[in-house]
């Protein structure tokens, strides 16, 4: 196995994101190691009327190099390893469901300048993954990008709960209307959360769409949540 990693390395100058050893763009140990288990991951403060949010881990450690080398540097694979991770949180929605119920995944929408500056969309990537991840365990699942961006926001890097709440503000659409979803357990979809801002802004967009929002999934939480929570790191690029 090394010397097969190894000589991956050398042909495509492949590494681990998370220990950077040679071969794999995420080693067998290192994907072995990620944390599954999906958590209610609440924000605190927590924005007023928020879906269950649910992740499977901290953003801070592996799976936060993880998120930040496919979103900024364009590590296309680490699409798969995240998009099961979003799967695993998904299935936190589900559980205790007799059969499994159809599933629709709905995007929190990035602004199209920031998808060409990186070069794709990450997000879209990973839940179409999470959305292939869930038929293999026989869960109906679909992604529909129901949501776009109608006004330009500021960097939330630096702000609190309340500042990215009034930032984020009425700057997502729905662009389908009610009856065009299947019926479905919906939810909102994001890598990271913090604040809880960016995922209630886009459950408010679909709701006042008419659409019911039934939670949110993401991979990993960055604020201390209630119950067995995660701990507090740094923000996330994103500022969710």
């Amino acid at each position: 196995m090394r010397v097969r990693d190894a000589l991956l390395d050398l042909l495509l100058g492949s590494r681990c994101a998370v220990c950077e050893s040679p071969g794999r763009v995420l080693c067998q140990s290192c994907r072995a190691a990620l944390p599954r288990d999906p958590v209610e991951s609440w924000p605190s403060p927590t924005p007023p009327g928020l879906a269950r949010p649910i992740a499977v881990g901290a953003y801070t450690g592996a799976l936060k190099l993880l998120v930040n080398a496919h979103k900024e540097q364009g590590r296309f694979a680490l699409a798969r390893p995240l998009g099961d991770l979003l799967a695993a949180s998904v299935q936190g929605h589900l559980a205790g469901q007799v059969a499994a119920a159809p599933v629709l995944l709905v995007p929190v929408p990035s602004r199209a300048a920031v998808v060409r500056r990186r070069g794709h969309d990450p997000l879209t990537r990973i839940a179409l993954r999470a959305a292939s991840t869930l038929r293999r365990h026989g869960v109906e699942a679909s992604v529909v990008r129901a949501l776009h961006t109608v006004r330009r926001t500021e960097d939330q890097a630096g702000l609190g709960a309340t500042a990215r709440s009034l930032n984020l503000a009425g700057s997502m659409a729905c662009r389908s209307r009610p009856g065009a979803l299947p019926s479905a357990v919906r939810l909102v979809v994001d890598d990271v959360i913090t604040t809880g801002a960016t995922v209630r802004e886009a459950q408010r967009a679909l709701e006042e769409a008419g659409v019911v929002v039934h939670g949110v999934s993401v991979v990993a939480a960055t604020r201390r949540t209630h119950g067995k929570g995660v701990v507090h790191t740094s923000g996330p690029t994103r500022g969710t």
